[in-house]
């Protein structure tokens, strides 16, 4: 292995040695552990050290970092305290995830570290919005992540490397190739003749190295980390390496024919650079050993330290409380913004602000408008947004007023816009996503149950994103084009979401969710858009997210429902003035409003549950279940849902009117009158 010390001195060349070694000695540690059952289970780097280390070492410490499993280098390159590494491993509450979590899946913002998700290519996207964040702000800094040769093959490779082509982004992407996708060898994951080649691709450098000489990685990073700041593009590096442990530690390694470890043994990539520095005379064999016994030592007493905790004593309050960031704890300046609660008919107007009659359309512009006045830090993004204004013109002019850089157009890979806006959080912005229709949401899915919803319970780190869903029916297009899909992520901790049917509602629920720290799914009803008008504060102001809203009381059958189903249930019930609905619009479906619930089902003792989203599934169900656990002694009928039929929607309009619940709402209203 030739190593190359250009003008380092000793001090700096030890310096190098000394992060290289520590993973490999904790490695062993977590291994002699791993046999006694004092942990869990154990995804090895090692021979693959020099690449964290390097890459690491490489970027400044305020410099976000992306790392997999077999990246201990990073967070031991990082200074981590290694006994709060220990108790994350050993899955104690005073570990980085409060025992949440298991070894490399957790992240720090002291440290500038994103914890991985399982899913391993949502990662890359995260490094485009951090890097976007600089870019903003122009900061001279970097965002730096990780792929193994396996992951190259997922679409979030792709989506994540063309985003940061396209908007020229400052992020090094590195692959680490060792072979092997657990026990998939490359020549059955990929056909170029290598994983550099796709640089050229999109468009960006690219450059394969040594994974296992230390020097050659941290010059390379390091000179790939000023082509970044210098010329604002992108970098990819495949770094050839090799795992010399299996996959996880259950996995073995029997697959791997024995001549590639006797081959790799021959290129470790600590004792090659540790007999370079002896024969440099840098350090003496003594002082080689004098290092390692030092190490040895340190993580024995961090173990000691790590092993003072008590056993986890799980609290329900504590639990539920962490799968929510507090607004108040990142958004201060929430108290002074007023927040506008109906609770009484949609034609009341609110004497305390000027109000004028709006569209659904144009009151969910204005709260865009009026929220990029008020935060800097947003940023808009979607397809055909920009000059466009959108496939419903909801963002048109913005770009004069705020410019592309905050109103942008991407390409087509929703995955990688969510991440980026992930990304775009863990700087302190502010994004709201546009998926252009609600039905594309199917192919950013992952990002949003498993990165966004789940980050802040996981390790704390709030995702300040919004994603506005245009949904429904009733439009005429079609089966891809008209689903109603919010129940899908009522089920998803971590997630709010959000379905209102009035302009007013409109306006306040989505200041207020771009004004919270947590994701919020905004679900807007395509044909309310142009259809309806009501009165809207011309303010800035919020409607209280999680807070049902009477429409109006009646005392015959309760209506519980959201969206077009509000406008159904009153229409109805200006038809059929012999009969007194009590009608609640739920506004928010996670979290529900279940006092509100409670209430509107003593009011009359028979509910109807109407949404337009299919039957089975459908939040109805759900909520039918609350009622019939925690009301019963209130209802004088069963309680009864009505929603669409259980069939993709249909395109013909005939059909999709018989598809859809509004055709038998009578049906259903008389069957409860009879009880």
């Amino acid at each position: 292995m030739d190593f190359n010390r250009q003008a380092y001195t000793n001090e700096e060349l030890i310096s190098i040695y000394r992060n290289l070694l520590l993973p490999r000695l904790i490695e062993e540690k977590m291994l002699v552990l791993l046999r006694q059952g004092k942990i869990s289970k154990w995804f090895s780097g090692i021979g693959q050290e020099a690449i964290s280390v390097g890459a690491t070492m490489a970027l400044q410490q305020d410099e976000w970092i992306m790392p997999l499993h077999r990246n201990l280098g990073v967070f031991t390159s990082r200074s981590m305290p290694l006994h709060k590494l220990f108790m994350q491993w050993q899955g104690n509450k005073e570990g980085y995830s409060k025992g949440r979590e298991r070894s490399f899946h957790f992240g720090t913002r002291e440290h500038h570290i994103c914890g991985m998700i399982s899913h391993l290519g949502p990662q890359l996207a995260i490094a485009d919005g951090v890097a976007l964040a600089h870019q903003l702000r122009e900061e001279k800094k970097v965002s730096l992540a990780f792929s193994g040769d396996g992951g190259t093959s997922e679409g979030d490779f792709h989506e994540a490397l063309n985003v940061a082509a396209v908007w020229n982004l400052p992020v090094i992407f590195i692959i680490e190739n060792n072979g092997y996708g657990l026990s998939t060898p490359v020549n059955e994951q990929y056909r170029c003749e290598s994983l550099v080649d796709k640089a050229r691709g999109y468009g960006m450098e690219g450059i394969r190295i040594d994974g296992n000489n230390i020097l050659s990685v941290y010059d390379t990073i390091k000179g790939v980390r000023e082509y970044c700041i210098r010329e604002q593009k992108p970098y990819l590096v495949e770094c050839m390496t090799f795992r010399m442990r299996g996959h996880e530690e259950a996995s073995g390694t029997k697959y791997v024919p024995k001549e590639l470890f006797e081959e790799w043994g021959r290129k470790d990539p600590i004792s090659n650079y540790e007999q370079f520095l002896v024969e440099q005379q840098v350090f003496s064999e003594r002082q080689v050993a004098d290092i390692r016994n030092e190490y040895k030592h340190l993580i024995e007493t961090e173990l000691q330290l790590a092993a003072q905790v008590s056993p986890i004593v799980p609290d329900t309050k504590e639990e539920l409380q962490d799968v929510y960031a507090e607004r108040s704890a990142v958004n201060r300046e929430s108290s002074v913004i007023p927040v506008i609660n109906h609770h009484t008919p949609l034609t009341t107007h609110d004497s305390r602000f000027t109000t004028h009659d709006s569209r659904f359309v144009d009151a969910i512009q204005s709260a865009l408008r009026q929220s990029m006045e008020k935060h800097a830090n947003l940023v808009l993004m979607g397809q055909d947004i920009a000059e466009y204004g959108g496939a419903f013109k909801i963002t048109e002019g913005f770009v004069d007023v705020f410019g592309k850089a905050r109103v942008r157009n991407t390409p087509l890979c929703e995955s990688a816009i969510v991440g980026s806006a992930l990304g775009l959080s863990l700087e302190g912005f502010k994004s709201v996503m546009e998926m252009q229709f609600a039905d594309f949401v199917t192919v950013g899915f992952n990002q949003i149950v498993n990165n966004l919803a789940k980050i802040h319970y996981r390790w704390g780190q709030h995702a300040d994103v919004v994603i506005r869903m245009p949904t429904g029916a009733g439009v005429g297009a079609g089966p891809f084009h008209s689903q109603s899909n919010e129940a899908w992520f009522t089920h998803v901790p971590g997630l709010k979401v959000v379905y209102p049917s009035t302009p007013h509602d409109a306006k306040g629920l989505l200041i207020a969710a771009i004004n919270d720290p947590n994701p919020v799914m905004f679900f807007e009803h395509k044909a309310l858009y142009r259809s309806i008008s009501g009165p809207v504060p011309e303010t800035y102001y919020e409607v209280e997210i999680g807070k049902a809203r009477l429409v109006q009381e009646g005392k015959d059958i309760t209506v519980i429902t959201y969206g077009f189903g509000v406008h159904w249930a009153t229409e109805y019930q200006e038809q059929h003035p012999d009969i007194s609905l009590h009608i609640l619009d739920l506004r928010t479906l996670l979290p529900l409003d279940y006092a509100a619930i409670k209430q509107a089902v003593a009011q009359t003792g028979k509910v109807l549950l109407l949404h337009e989203d299919t039957l089975t599934g459908g939040i109805g169900g759900e909520i039918s279940a609350w009622i019939s656990e925690h009301c019963f002694e209130l209802l004088d009928a069963p309680v009864l849902r009505c929603a669409s039929l259980d069939t993709p929607v249909p395109f013909n309009m005939e059909l999709e009117k018989h598809f859809l619940a509004k055709s038998r709402l009578d049906t259903y209203v008389q069957k409860l009158l009879k009880y």
